[in-house]
């Protein structure tokens, strides 16, 4: 007996995450997966997400389209709400008009960054930039809008082989063999965006509406940036770069970055059977 195919509609497809998804659904037999960039669907234009529904008729949409220019944001308030808040409500409302499942990724940074243990999803939201303003926004949009209809993924310091990144920005200044400085003082947990989107692929497939709601999803264990820098180079460049530990406040940045924002993700691995990483394995 031939096993049913689910429609899998995947926006920002031409991200990290996106192109993550892309490489991890080739080959599969239990879904249809189509990938929709920016050009294709703009989660903005409410009529453009319509008229790619109809035409896909996708049964679980991943939202992987976003603002994610932290610092940019804090001078470009109304395109990051216009993209991380309006564009999911967009997606949201579309979704729960046609009964369609919708997996969302948000971010650590609705978080303040104070706390010294890992954040659960229960925890109070705070966010401290305009980016984490904007996707709590968009968050609080859906539930409001589809509150059967959701999963929100939230995630923290994303990394691949593509895209503008951390660990490309390592590799770049390890390979020109320039000193390199980096914070010290600032926690989180890697992850891997091919380790997420299987996690997300796992999720669509589960067709459990009880299981709907909130999650944390990140690599396994914690580390500080400078710890993950020199993993990396440790790694592709062994004893053969300069990396200085720094304080956050000796690098300024426009946004300011979370002191802590490692993620609880106990809720995630047990409701959906999931193993998660160390994050040390996966550079």
């Amino acid at each position: 007996m031939a096993t049913q195919r689910i429609k899998v509609l995947v926006t920002g497809s031409s991200g990290q995450l996106g192109l993550a998804l892309q490489a991890e659904v080739k080959n599969r037999n239990d879904m249809d997966v189509f990938f929709a960039t920016k050009k294709d669907l703009d989660i903005t234009n409410l009529a453009s997400i319509i008229a790619q529904l109809d035409h896909y008729k996708p049964e679980v949409i991943i939202n992987t389209a976003a603002y994610t220019a932290v610092d940019q944001a804090e001078s470009n308030k109304e395109k990051a709400f216009l993209v991380n808040e309006k564009g999911v409500q967009n997606i949201a409302q579309a979704c729960k008009e046609r009964g369609i499942a919708l997996i969302h990724i948000s971010t650590d940074y609705v978080f303040d960054g104070e706390s010294k243990v890992p954040y659960k999803e229960k925890d109070p939201v705070n966010p401290q930039t305009v980016y984490g303003k904007s996707k709590l926004a968009g968050e609080k949009a859906i539930q409001k809008i589809a509150p059967k209809e959701y999963y929100i993924i939230r995630t923290s310091w994303l990394y691949s082989n593509n895209g503008n990144n951390f660990y490309n920005t390592m590799l770049r200044l390890g390979k020109e063999g320039r000193a390199i400085s980096v914070v010290n003082d600032q926690w989180g947990s890697p992850t891997l965006a091919g380790d997420l989107a299987k996690a997300l692929i796992h999720i669509a497939l589960s067709g459990d509406e009880s299981k709907k709601g909130v999650y944390h999803y990140s690599g396994g264990g914690a580390c500080t940036w400078y710890a993950f820098a020199k993993a990396i180079l440790e790694k592709h460049f062994p004893n053969n770069y300069i990396l200085k530990p720094i304080l956050t406040k000796e690098y300024q940045t426009a946004a300011i970055r979370p002191k802590y924002s490692v993620l609880n993700t106990n809720a995630i691995k047990h409701t959906f059977n999931l193993k998660i990483n160390d994050w040390r394995s996966m550079i």
